[in-house]
């Protein structure tokens, strides 16, 4: 049966700009969505105008000062704001830009009607490749990431959904999705990222596996410098049967694939191609050569789908280094001998509320305007301000 994706798009997400030489460039997402519209790929989506978060509903997760802060810092009043800065983490990694919560507030929206649609069955699949931003953390901001729309989103899904599991593949570890559940067995992290040498977040290793009831609910694959397809495909996917959904049941799924693992990217220590991440993702069958575009000058000098990788770096994964992470890890998954239960309890309010429409009327319409909202009970941020790094969220 073919599954409904919904796309969230928002036109102006593209056009923040975190400062001269800065390595996270927001202005990709309008070179995406290109891709989307010249492959033609939107006819087979619906397409979706984000709705915006909040202040509140960034607080389901975050702390109320701290996204304060976001909401009224800026670059002309930042001067008022060093004693702020130094303890929210923001300065040369996360720099304070014009419209840096109106960012924040257009990717984390995204995200949060995305899952707000899959509990509501509107859609099987949602795509915001506006978000990610897995390093944000309750009382910072991390990693070039402000406000953690991940972990949202999870929130929202919880809402419906017993279990969820949630797929990292990116070089960087999602350390603040998983700090965030690292004592909870209702959210299953699995992370597949480079580790070693001090190379940032610096966690992720396969013997990070959560804590209390959490514990082997976090599973970490860290890897080495140039992993390619033929060492990748040791790894089951969702497609294959992989056995930790199996023994979990997860309710829902989200899998943020970053920009990082593109082939090409100046961040990237992978030879695996795009053709890899296909085990991953729902698959349709493209063009080899790109199309003519309006960014067609910016994926120079291949100018293709499938650039070529072969001889970008050395794969220093070995087969033994390979197979002692897999058994390790394997290992703990004998641990989960059944899927953890939930007590029942009272469903909050949706995050949005909206008349549903078929496929065809919301394609005829284009992208959709922001929604209402109605106002639900806070109820996954417990209001403190402790400082309890291994786990940030009451469930």
């Amino acid at each position: 049966m073919a599954k409904t994706v919904a796309y969230f798009y928002d036109p102006d997400v593209g056009n923040f700009h975190y400062g001269a030489g800065h390595p996270m460039k927001p202005h990709r997402l309008a070179l995406t969505h290109s891709l989307v519209l010249h492959y033609g790929l939107y006819k087979k989506m619906i397409v979706f105008k984000p709705y915006q978060a909040s202040q509140h509903d960034m607080c389901r997760f975050h702390s109320e000062d701290y996204i304060d802060f976001l909401q009224r810092v800026s670059p002309t009043n930042m001067q008022g704001f060093t004693k702020s800065l130094n303890a929210f983490n923001v300065g040369d990694d996360c720099p304070v830009f014009p419209g840096l919560f109106e960012f924040c507030s257009r990717y984390t929206g995204a995200s949060l009607q995305g899952a707000t649609q899959l509990n509501n069955k509107i859609c099987d699949i949602a795509i915001n490749w506006a978000g990610g931003l897995h390093h944000a953390k309750k009382f910072e901001a991390s990693g070039f990431c402000y406000v953690n729309d991940i972990v949202i989103g999870i929130l929202e899904l919880l809402k419906y959904h017993p279990r969820v599991l949630y797929i990292d593949i990116d070089i960087h570890h999602g350390d603040g999705v998983q700090e965030a559940f690292y004592l909870t067995d209702r959210v299953m992290t699995v992370s597949f990222h480079k580790y070693g040498n001090y190379f940032f977040p610096g966690t992720g290793d396969m013997y990070e596996v959560g804590a209390e009831s959490g514990r082997y609910y976090c599973l970490n694959v860290p890897l080495r410098d140039g992993i390619d397809d033929q060492s990748a495909h040791l790894w089951p996917s969702p497609r294959l049967q992989a056995p930790f959904p199996a023994g979990y049941q997860p309710g829902s799924g989200l899998l943020p694939t970053h920009v990082h693992c593109a082939p090409g990217n100046a961040l990237n220590m992978s030879r695996a191609s795009i053709s890899l991440y296909s085990c991953w993702v729902v698959v349709v069958i493209l063009s080899e050569m790109l199309p003519a575009a309006e960014y067609f000058e910016y994926f120079a000098p291949d100018f293709t789908l499938h650039p070529d990788v072969s001889t970008r770096i050395e794969n220093q994964n070995s087969r033994q280094y390979l197979d002692q992470i897999r058994q390790t890890i394997f290992e703990n998954l004998k641990m989960l001998n059944h899927a953890p239960s939930v007590q029942i309890h009272d469903v909050p309010a949706d995050l949005l509320t909206y008349d549903r429409t078929d496929e065809a009327d919301a394609e005829e319409r284009g992208p959709e305007e922001n929604y209402s909202r109605p106002e639900a009970p806070n109820e996954f941020y417990d209001g403190d301000h402790d400082n309890d790094k291994e786990s940030d969220v009451e469930i």
